[in-house]
């Protein structure tokens, strides 16, 4: 069955709670059936430095905000570390809803990557909140933030912390809007990485994050 995608439920506006609350009631992919509720971005209007995440995690798909799982609280530390307040920077993931699986006999939920698809369908909402806060640098967190903007093709490993651009199919999506993009791993692969390496993985994820803060006008 075809996904109908977003677009029809984004309303034509501008103001961040208007969208937070349309996007309550989007449609536009299967994932709303078994997550508790839609998890819209977070943070000010006005912020210059946007972070992009994949989609909302167990914790933050019961508490109805992002990053809030231990992956927010690495990226806290990390945000610190880069003099980053984060009350300054607005926080949001390309996916608005928890995709997850479930082991036999087992009620963890586990997270599942979302699928090429299901990130197409639900990007309109963050090209909505791009236009809306308009930031001067957009921090992609992880490989599927990464491609939702730079294409499917854009491969982490090979343009990590390097200043990039839209694709040609998110910038005829966003006229107008020019934000330096700069893509790093998500702070859920230092968790999950070998302890021997996880400082020096933190320390490469603060070293992006000053790297974005430094595009800064």
């Amino acid at each position: 069955m075809a996904v109908p995608g977003a677009q029809e439920f984004v309303p034509e506006s501008h103001d961040l709670g208007t969208l937070a609350a349309a996007a309550r009631g989007c449609r536009g992919c299967g994932l709303y059936r078994d997550a508790e509720q839609t998890v819209f971005g977070a943070g000010p209007t006005s912020a210059k430095l946007m972070l992009v995440g994949e989609q909302p995690g167990d914790q933050e798909d019961r508490a109805g905000q992002p990053f809030v799982g231990p992956a927010g609280r690495l990226l806290d530390k990390a945000l610190i570390a880069a003099e980053v307040d984060r009350g300054d920077v607005y926080v949001t993931n390309v996916v608005k809803h928890f995709k997850f699986t479930r082991a036999a006999g087992s009620k963890r939920r586990i997270h599942k990557t979302p699928s090429r698809t299901e990130v197409v369908a639900c990007r309109p909402w963050l090209f909505a909140e791009l236009t809306a806060v308009a930031p001067e640098v957009v921090v992609l967190l992880g490989a599927t933030a990464a491609k939702a903007l730079m294409g499917s093709d854009f491969r982490l490993t090979a343009h990590r912390g390097e200043v990039l651009e839209l694709s040609d199919e998110a910038a005829a999506a966003l006229p107008g809007s020019d934000p330096y993009l700069l893509a790093t791993p998500h702070p859920s692969s230092v968790l999950r990485g070998p302890s021997d390496k996880r400082d020096a993985a933190f320390a490469a994820l603060v070293e992006d994050l000053h790297t974005a803060v430094g595009l800064l006008a």
